[in-house]
């Protein structure tokens, strides 16, 4: 497959999601969800102009590129000129509302003294594998791509069909010819041609191009599939486009819900990261399940990470939070009353990562904050919208999840008791196979043992389970719950009773007599950003306790990177050991609660300043380019960014 690292831009709607290079070539294409599954491997598209080889549209020396979205919208713009035939072409992507295909809407303009005879080429190749060989297909105006599981189709709306090639078109793509006698055939990259004809000096053509997916589970027959094609060609693209900005230009409208000015260039930018993510969210949610992706995918092949394309539930807690303060309430709530409810294990926990549809996704091992943040996000989302029925409706589940929390640091802690409820339910669940709770990883899915973040996750889970107690036991047979008052009191006293032991456990144990500082976990002692998640959200301790304020200090003498950024934790090499947007907003969130407003703006300049043009945030800042490296529209960054826009904005 080819390598594809950075989306440069997104569009999409509720169950298309697209992805493009900064200079607007098509790199991965989702369907029914924003996570799975993405059908191409590539689409080049390329230009014949007079007598030349082909001009590759998107990555040609003659080029120049200038790429923007229509203001408020997912609908991407890219101007692209060639200064060798002075050709101007103006492309425009959008994914319709209520329609799930990809326009391709092309403005060839003739810029140039002499008439320029241009036709355009597209060659694309789907991934597959043995269950899913790929065929080919050309019909009236465009080409039909298939496979035993699904049928992707290009075709144009209006534009007739210049040529075609099935088989072996790498082999002359380039010379911008290409011919075959086969209508059909076997291989997974084939090529079409539309002429565009003689554009004169100072003329306009216009070439419209769709792409569309059929999963083959219904309609299967290929007369149905080109039928459906035939219909799409009759959809007219200029209503829709109107309205698709209508409704993207609206929603934007009704969520923001910060007012921002935009008098100076850093406040453009901020507006502009605001706008980007309140446009970023519904096309990382599945609209269906209410699963959150972490962000579009970048890595497929698993040369650097292990991909990002699944919901963490961690993760989502974060987002859910921004979601809540942009006044998507409802995205919050079916994430957690149906994708939370739906992906919890019998056991009360929560695996590592899902398909956003909510089936489980590749995993190596488990995450006891998973499970903990989910508890603590239900009592957030509670404390913002005050609906008793979200938190009943959600009662049972954060339970189940306590219940499991209870067993982990029983086991931790080795808690010995011998009348102690929890202590007979984990040695009754595992007295038949004699084995423990798996040990869990960190924060950063990389060390296994107890770490302090982990533990305060479950410390603020257990201190919301509390709240959410209040709550229920002023009605324990609301919505349907026939809960015994001995129940609610016997589980109050297990959880404070291990919140004790838990504080005592942290003082003990993860921090550092010596060094005078809080520790990320009992083996390596080193500092970490996620120490700051003991305070900040978590509250296991306070933000002015002389322990943390030592601790907060050697951070800044570890972790904080020449340029003004943080890293996540010492030592730490992955992809070059960049500062990260989350951490550097993390110690921004701290800063904010010790009142020191110009650190706090330090930190979050230094993020605004790493966005991408069109007002993305990535998941690192690249020290050397100060700009954003790896994944471009991390949902977990863009989250942080609202967390501590919203606080400053309230100091203002």
């Amino acid at each position: 497959m080819k390598t594809k690292y950075y989306n440069d831009a997104i569009i999409g709607n509720k169950q298309m999601v697209a992805s493009f290079t900064k200079k607007g070539e098509l790199l991965r294409l989702y369907y029914k969800s924003p996570d799975y599954r993405q059908f191409i491997d590539y689409l080049y598209a390329g230009l014949k102009i007079n007598d030349s080889g082909l001009v590759n549209l998107h990555d040609d020396i003659n080029n120049q590129y200038n790429q923007y979205y229509t203001e408020n919208t997912n609908i991407l713009n890219t101007e692209i000129k060639n200064t060798y035939f002075n050709l101007k072409i103006k492309q425009l992507d959008f994914i319709p509302i209520k329609e799930n295909i990809l326009v391709k809407k092309y403005k060839f303009i003739n810029e140039n003294n002499i008439d320029l005879d241009v036709k355009f080429l597209l060659h694309s190749k789907l991934l597959s594998n043995e269950n899913n060989f790929v065929s080919a297909k050309v019909i009236k105006q465009g080409m039909i791509q298939y496979t035993h599981d699904y049928s992707l189709a290009v075709a144009s709306k209006k534009t007739k069909l210049y040529s075609y090639q099935i088989n072996d078109t790498i082999n002359n793509i380039h010379s911008g010819v290409i011919g075959d006698k086969d209508y059909i055939g076997m291989s997974h990259d084939s090529s079409i041609s539309f002429d565009i004809g003689i554009i004169r000096p100072n003329e306009e053509k216009i070439l419209e191009i769709f792409i569309w997916i059929n999963e083959n589970s219904e309609n299967y027959k290929m007369d149905e599939i080109e039928n459906e094609v035939e219909k799409i060609r009759k959809i007219n693209f200029d209503k829709e486009l109107t309205n698709t900005k209508k409704y993207w230009d609206k929603y934007v409208k009704d969520h923001s819900t910060i007012e921002l000015k935009e008098k100076t260039e850093g406040e453009r930018k901020i507006k502009n990261i605001y706008t980007r993510t309140i446009l970023l969210y519904p096309l990382l949610t599945n609209d269906t399940t209410g699963g959150i992706s972490a962000s579009v995918e970048i890595d497929e092949d698993l040369t650097t990470c292990g991909r990002y394309s699944y919901c963490w539930p961690r993760d989502a807690v974060f987002i859910t939070k921004a979601l809540d303060i942009l006044d998507m309430e409802k995205e919050t709530e079916k994430f957690y009353k149906n994708f939370c409810k739906n992906t919890q294990s019998k056991s009360g926990m929560w695996e590592q990562r899902f398909y956003t549809d909510g089936r489980l996704a590749p995993c190596w091992g488990y995450q006891i904050d998973e499970t903990a943040s989910v508890v603590y996000g239900v009592y957030n989302h509670y404390e913002k919208t005050k609906n008793e029925k979200f938190l009943k409706d959600t009662f049972k589940m954060c339970e189940k999840a306590v219940h499991f929390l209870e067993k982990y640091i029983t086991q931790v802690m080795d808690i010995k008791e011998e009348d102690d409820i929890v202590k007979k339910e984990l040695e009754e669940e595992y007295k038949e196979k004699l084995e423990k709770i798996p040990v869990s990883y960190d924060l950063w899915e990389m060390h296994e043992g107890v770490s302090l973040y982990s533990i305060a996750s479950i410390y603020a889970a257990y201190e919301a389970m509390l709240k959410i107690y209040e709550v229920i036991e002023k009605d324990t047979e609301g919505a349907g719950i026939r809960l015994k008052q001995e129940s609610i009191i016997r589980h109050k006293k297990i959880i404070l009773k291990q919140l004790a032991i838990m504080k005592k456990y942290v003082l003990e144990n993860l921090y550092d007599e010596t060094l005078k500082t809080f520790v990320r976990n009992i083996e390596d002692k080193l500092m970490d950003i996620s120490i700051l998640g003991a305070i900040v959200p978590f509250n296991m301790f306070t933000s002015k306790e002389k322990k943390v304020l030592n601790t907060v200090e050697k951070i800044n003498l570890t972790l904080r990177t020449y340029t003004g950024g943080y890293k996540r934790f010492e030592k730490d090499h992955y992809r070059d050991g960049n500062p990260w947007v989350i951490a550097t907003l993390w110690m921004a969130l701290y800063y904010i609660e010790v009142k020191k407003f110009k650190e706090a703006k330090e930190c979050f300049n230094f993020v605004v300043n790493s966005s991408t043009e069109h007002g993305f945030l990535a998941e690192q800042v690249d020290n050397n380019t100060m700009t954003g490296n790896w994944v471009i529209g991390l949902g977990w960054s863009h989250a942080m960014f609202i967390l501590v826009l919203e606080k400053l904005m309230e100091k203002q």
